[in-house]
């Protein structure tokens, strides 16, 4: 017998669907299957991020020299400022080389977070004309950096290899970037849902950044600074846990051999444990917020 509300003769559009196996276009997939199609989508990720290294140096004079220069001017800035000024590079041999690998790690990592909480709003069009997987988007940005972060490394390659000759250690330089790309790609996944419900925090992110930037031990060596301090052990081990101080650390002791004598401790399980958890936790966070993006 049909129903008060569903006239005699006319089907209900639920019982439609349910009889021709249909589903709504917005239903949150399965992980499984969300990996899948993730992956399908592989080449639009390539694409797109291409697309956008290009379009960000279309307008300047000098291109994608910019890619070259910008690392170099941040450098700059900052060895004027605390390797000359207030004397960081003293004690420190190859400052340069030291100070612009930390600044590179660093800055891959941060410019994936600020980049990449704005990567869905910025992008609302597309998300509500086109049905695809939302991660394709935080992913692009983060291999746009990786663009750039291998830009920066091959000039810091040709700087340590100039001021410090060639190394076999320099290898290692490859797992410790894969580690970083995966902590990386977990964490923009995380500040893309974040950022596409509480647009607050793209103002926000630059402040705690900055904080994170002087807590890394990029400007000079952390064991260093806390033995001449007389920290105890177990504040050393404490700051070791920071995800960027190992990724900076693990270059720093892949490219420099002086800087071995003032390694972290622990900085290759650290790096590697934040590497898995983080993208495992990013991408289930953005994955359960699926069906939500692009709804206002």
């Amino acid at each position: 017998m049909p129903t008060a509300a569903e006239p005699t003769g006319v089907t209900s559009p639920a019982a439609l669907a349910e009889r021709y196996g249909l589903t709504k276009s917005s239903q949150r997939p399965t992980l499984p299957a969300y990996l899948r199609e993730l992956w399908s989508r592989r080449r639009f990720v390539l694409s797109y991020a291409t697309a956008r290294t290009y379009a960000m140096y279309a307008g300047a004079r000098l291109g994608s020299l910019w890619q070259v220069l910008t690392p170099l001017l941040n450098a700059a800035v900052y060895y004027l400022a605390f390797g000359v000024l207030l004397g960081t590079k003293n004690g420190i041999d190859n400052y340069v080389a030291f100070l612009l690998s930390g600044i590179f790690v660093f800055t891959y990592t941060q410019r994936c977070m600020t980049e990449g909480s704005r990567s869905l709003a910025l992008n609302l069009s597309l998300i509500r004309t086109l049905h695809f997987p939302r991660a394709t988007l935080p992913l692009a940005y983060v291999l746009n950096e990786l663009n750039q972060m291998l830009v920066s490394m091959g000039l810091l390659f040709v700087i340590v290899g100039v001021t410090d000759g060639l190394a076999w250690r320099w290898l290692l330089v490859v797992p410790a970037l894969v580690l970083q790309s995966m902590f990386n790609v977990g964490i923009t996944l995380i500040f893309a849902r974040i950022g596409t419900f509480v647009s607050d925090v793209s103002q926000l992110l630059p402040f705690v950044t900055r904080t994170w930037l002087y807590a890394s031990g990029i400007f000079f060596s952390l064991p260093a600074k806390l033995t001449e301090a007389n920290a105890p052990d177990w504040v050393i081990h404490l700051l070791a846990l920071n995800p960027i101080s190992a990724y900076i650390d693990i270059v720093r002791r892949s490219l420099l051999s002086e800087h071995e004598a003032n390694q972290l401790p622990y900085a290759w399980p650290i790096a590697i444990g934040w590497s898995f958890v983080v993208l495992a936790g990013g991408l289930l966070y953005f994955w359960q917020a699926e069906d939500r993006y692009g709804r206002g």
